[in-house]
């Protein structure tokens, strides 16, 4: 198994559904994307993820659309995580099984959201049968606790981990808790890859230890984004500043208006060229 490397942002992608009856998927539209985000800088890509609706679509929907997103990879040369959580245990199973095969970067996962983990025992059990379901790629937690309502602490998940999943790289943190990131962050000498999930504390965690983040408004505003990046690590987090609170904004006018998947799409349909299609049942379309 090659080493987990990749660092800086990385975009987690909407899923372009067709306005149809039954929201079907539009493939088509994924190569420009794509372009359009290896261009503005963006040289990683999460599939399936909350942003992309993983969880409302069939195994083959997302199985369908990992291998359309490798593809385009020939292209664009990113960095391919999948997420392939979020469904029953043999359907993540295969899911997992399939990215490894099609040639995936890295594999991300949510816990089990019926019989939830409630210890860093039984989060290590569940993981460590994902992981064995593909042997050869990185595999990263995603801790996401607002939507799953699992509410174990990542730096001692962390620190505890370590050994016990040959395959184990890290986390996607998707929390305002930045105290608790920060102790995974620096989890055994930072050997864990720790990506931030929070796009209005990018700033603020960059400059407390975080190297990396998963963003959705790195779709829609990416050069914002990729600058804020740039600049803290280059000794020019003065400059990221009001970057950061021109994003933050932009984040808190988008997102009254209802949910973050919903509204997001949304912005990206008004801000860049690509018509992203509305959100899949469950997530209730505006008006």
């Amino acid at each position: 198994m090659g080493k987990f490397t990749f660092k800086g942002p990385l975009v987690p992608v909407f899923t372009p559904f067709h306005n149809d009856s039954t929201r079907s998927l539009n493939l088509d539209l994924i190569p420009k994307y794509a372009q359009f985000l290896a261009e503005n800088g963006l040289k990683g890509v999460l599939v399936n993820g909350t942003t992309g609706e993983g969880m409302s679509q069939t195994v083959q929907e997302r199985k369908r659309l990992a291998e359309k997103w490798m593809e385009v990879k020939k292209v664009t040369n990113q960095h391919m995580m999948i997420q392939v959580g979020g469904a029953p245990l043999p359907d993540v199973l295969e899911l997992a099984k399939h990215a490894e095969s099609i040639g995936a970067d890295s594999i991300l996962c949510l816990p089990e959201l019926y019989f939830k983990p409630t210890n860093i025992e039984q989060l290590t059990y569940y993981l460590k049968i994902v992981g064995q379901a593909a042997p050869n790629t990185p595999l990263l937690y995603y801790h996401i606790p607002m939507f799953t309502n699992v509410n174990i602490h990542m730096g001692q998940f962390l620190r505890e981990v370590d050994g016990k999943i040959p395959t184990f790289a890290g986390i996607k943190c998707t929390s305002e808790e930045l105290v608790e990131g920060l102790e995974a962050v620096n989890a055994h000498n930072r050997k864990f890859a720790v990506f931030l999930g929070a796009d209005t504390l990018m700033l603020e965690a960059y400059k407390r230890g975080f190297d990396s983040s998963i963003a959705t408004t790195f779709n829609i505003f990416p050069q914002l984004g990729v600058k804020i990046h740039e600049y803290v690590f280059s000794g020019r987090a003065d400059e990221a500043k009001p970057l950061q609170e021109k994003l933050t904004k932009a984040v808190a006018g988008i997102s009254k208006y209802g949910s973050w998947v919903q509204t997001m799409k949304e912005a990206m349909i008004l801000f860049t060229p690509f018509d992203v299609g509305p959100p899949r049942d469950p997530i209730i379309p505006s008006m």
